[in-house]
């Protein structure tokens, strides 16, 4: 299948020059302070995965690259509208010890497992700890907990209920002689999140777009499309696998905007080079997207121990600087100064920007693929109902306010 699906790519025949005026063609939101890549580099990066397509799904996407660009950036708006959006960006590997990590579950259920607590209240009102997540589990009891877990808890988490039902509660640890009476309530707590979960959800989004195109459902397709693209660029950056996301532990409070937003947005349009060959098939998703971020986290110290050189040396007059950016005038990184950390990077920023493209196109690619390759030709996005409007608008409404949720970087 591999060979056959292999055989229906092709390599675009626009030459670089014509990327690079097509992708400078995108408009971008001004007045607002720009989170992750940058709008910037979020729609670049989905407008160009979408010119790396085979025929069979250009068909389809090219019709939608406005959409697909422009709705790169929802997820990161969505930070300023529901708490559950930021975990969804990031992951401080660097909290789980040492690369490659080989404690930390890859499998969603098992991580959360490993980090959730259970807990039940009876009829008094008294709480009372039913699962530790530190507890020593024998084999068996894990693996039926285990199936437990992943119909009663891992839902629930995804819908921001961390309430589980009583009664599933009680019929599975009655079982076990965990409990004798059913508890009035039950929730769980779970210890994650905080820290991010930023490869498990691109598996959990991979899944569902692989489900909207086997459902041929256009609009769906070309949501999760957008979106998924936008996690994927989160997860080629490296200030995004670490706790110290925005060098606030090291004295570098500014970092995380001057790499993933000032840097290309000076100087993609100059000197990237944008054509990075026909998106593959991707055997084992899961253990891709961890290795996205495994590369992210490997590249973490020289992008804070140049910067922080690059400052020691710098003139320090030189290095903030008035400058307009969207059409706002505001003190951000001279050009000068990021003109010399781009060099001292060696090509870092436009080698991760060239990576999340193909990686954005391979992972809708092995979508499609893996739903079945449903012919694309005939689908029709419509327009969106009352409800798609409504939710759009919340958000947007929530975004102008400027209050985010969870953290916060300087873009």
């Amino acid at each position: 299948m591999k060979k056959q699906l292999n055989n229906l790519l092709f390599l675009s025949s626009c030459t670089v020059a014509i990327l690079m005026l097509t992708a400078s063609a995108i408009p971008e939101k001004t007045g607002i302070n720009l989170p992750s890549w940058g709008f910037f580099a979020h729609k670049r990066i989905n407008r160009l995965a979408v010119l790396t397509l085979p025929p069979e799904m250009m068909v389809f996407f090219k019709k939608h690259i406005d959409f697909i660009a422009d709705h790169a950036v929802d997820p990161d708006m969505r930070r300023y509208a529901t708490r559950l959006e930021g975990a969804r960006h990031f992951i401080d590997l660097d909290q789980y010890g040492t690369p490659p990590f080989e404690n930390l579950p890859r499998n969603w259920s098992d991580a959360l497992i490993r980090h959730t607590d259970i807990r039940v209240v009876d009829s008094k009102g008294d709480t009372m700890l039913l699962v530790d997540h530190r507890d020593t589990m024998t084999p068996v009891f894990r693996q039926e907990y285990r199936k437990w877990f992943r119909q009663s808890v891992v839902p629930a988490f995804y819908s921001g209920n961390h309430e589980v039902n009583p009664d599933s509660v009680f019929r599975f640890f009655s079982d076990w002689g965990r409990l004798d009476t059913r508890p009035a309530d039950a929730f769980f707590q779970e210890y994650i999140s905080g820290h991010g979960i930023l490869p498990w959800n691109l598996q959990h989004f991979q899944q569902k777009l692989t489900d909207a195109f086997r459902e041929r459902d256009a609009r769906l397709i070309l949501k999760l499309s957008a979106e998924i693209g936008h996690y994927i660029g989160d997860a080629h950056v490296p200030l995004h696998t670490c706790s110290n996301y925005n060098g606030q532990k090291t004295g570098q409070h500014g970092i995380h905007g001057f790499w993933e937003s000032r840097i290309p947005e000076l100087f993609a349009d100059e000197s990237y080079d944008y054509f990075v060959g026909k998106p593959v098939y991707i055997e084992n998703t899961r253990d891709w997207f961890w290795q996205c971020a495994l590369d992210s986290h490997s590249m973490v110290d020289s992008v804070l121990s140049i910067e922080k050189a690059l400052r020691e040396s710098f003139p320090a007059d030189r290095q903030m600087c008035p400058d307009m950016r969207q059409g706002i005038m505001g003190i951000h990184p001279c050009r000068e100064f990021a003109s010399a950390y781009q060099e001292a990077l060696d090509g870092m920023v436009e080698r991760r920007m060239r990576a999340a493209i193909v990686a954005v196109s391979s992972a809708w690619y092995t979508a499609w693929a893996n739903a079945g390759q449903p012919d694309l030709s005939g689908l029709n996005a419509g327009t969106p109902n009352q409800q798609e409007l409504e939710e759009e608008q919340t958000v947007r409404n929530a975004f102008a306010l400027g209050k985010i949720f969870g953290r916060t970087e300087e873009h």
